[in-house]
């Protein structure tokens, strides 16, 4: 607080016989900070039900693209013509499963396949030129290997993107070293899986290939992340081996459980918690400094991403800092099922086990 400086008059600047006045204008400077150095934040308790916020507005939803061009249907095989032998078979259902290039197909130098699972789609490409084979925007490679060809020699395999957002997009890039080759190509994302056949030719090279999804254009909605909802331990997977030291007054905020899964530990602060402010947490670590460690917070309960032997939770600073000490309690301690909070006024801290 800043203290108030009052200039005196001309009359009051000087007392009798010429000196200076100035006792009560420091007299009165003393009071004022003096008042500042009193005045402290007061504490309140949170009461045991928050009312919740009012729901927010729905939110709109991005209107579906319109697909690029709806190409022909395409019926799926169902292993191709009889055959005698297990060879025969296997040749006529590959044969029964190729997926050609059709007219009605393309857009502009694009051409769209309808997707249909376990079909071998047909591109063809061109020493010296690259085709484009673009995924659904949004879909994702999957895996330590997503994209496998069985010819890695011969053909230039790669990868990259476009847009961002939901609208980011896939895109593997393909071109053969030398005409009259040919190869398979496996490409897995988290929505499905590609079976590509790669033939080389002098001539002819498809620019672009991506595909029609009828299932999207069913459903209407497009694929979004959802953030994942922590799970909270139920009552019989929670290990209640933590204690609590509370350095001075016991604080508003202060936990009334804290637990752990075995790997991650659990703190959970009073329903209330939202009427004031979550203090940060920070793991003392073998030397002694504090560390910040990764958390989140889910309603009332901070989620701590690993098992520590002491933690404090600290708000404010100075001589107002309020601190909560989180120990890690010896086996012989944490055997005893969790007492209730007990207090030691005669010194001034109050210790607890984990309720």
């Amino acid at each position: 607080m800043t203290a108030m400086r009052f200039e005196p008059s001309v009359h009051d600047r000087t007392g009798s016989g010429g000196k200076p006045a100035i006792a009560p204008v420091l007299m009165l400077t003393i009071i004022i900070l003096a008042g500042c150095a009193t005045n402290k934040t007061p504490q309140f308790s949170y009461d045991d039900h928050v009312p919740p916020l009012p729901s927010p507005p729905a939110a709109v939803a991005d209107p579906v693209p319109e697909p690029l061009h709806v190409p022909p249907d395409w019926t799926a095989a169902k292993g191709g013509n009889a055959a005698e032998n297990p060879a025969q078979r296997v040749a006529n259902a590959n044969l029964a499963a190729r997926v050609e290039p059709r007219r009605e197909g393309y857009y502009n130098a694009i051409q769209v396949y309808p997707w249909s699972e376990g079909a071998l789609y047909q591109v063809y490409a061109m020493p010296g030129q690259i085709t484009d084979i673009a995924l659904e925007p949004g879909e994702r490679l999957t895996g330590t290997g997503p994209i496998a060809a069985g010819d890695t020699a011969r053909w230039i395999i790669g990868d990259t993107e476009s847009g961002s957002g939901n609208a980011r997009r896939v895109h593997v890039l393909v071109k053969p070293t030398r005409p009259d080759i040919g190869t398979n190509l496996v490409i897995a994302t988290d929505r499905r899986r590609y079976l590509l056949e790669l033939r080389a030719d002098e001539e002819t090279w498809m620019p672009a290939v991506s595909w029609h999804y009828p299932e999207s254009s069913a459903t209407g909605a497009q694929r979004r992340a959802v953030p994942a909802v922590p799970t909270i331990p139920a009552q019989g997977a929670r290990n209640h081996r933590y204690g609590l030291q509370v350095q001075g007054t016991s604080p508003p905020w202060r936990p009334v459980s804290v637990f752990d899964d075995g790997r991650r530990v659990h703190v959970v602060f009073p329903p209330g918690i939202a009427q004031g402010e979550m203090p940060p947490l920070f793991v003392i670590g073998p030397d002694g400094a504090p560390e910040i460690v990764n958390s989140r917070v889910h309603g009332n309960v901070m989620i701590v991403d690993r098992l520590f032997g002491v933690a404090e939770l600290r708000l404010g600073s100075g001589k107002r800092q309020q601190v909560v000490r989180i120990h890690r309690l010896q086996p012989a301690q944490h055997a005893v099922a969790p007492a209730a909070a007990h207090g030691n006024a005669g010194s001034g801290k109050d210790r607890a086990h984990d309720r």
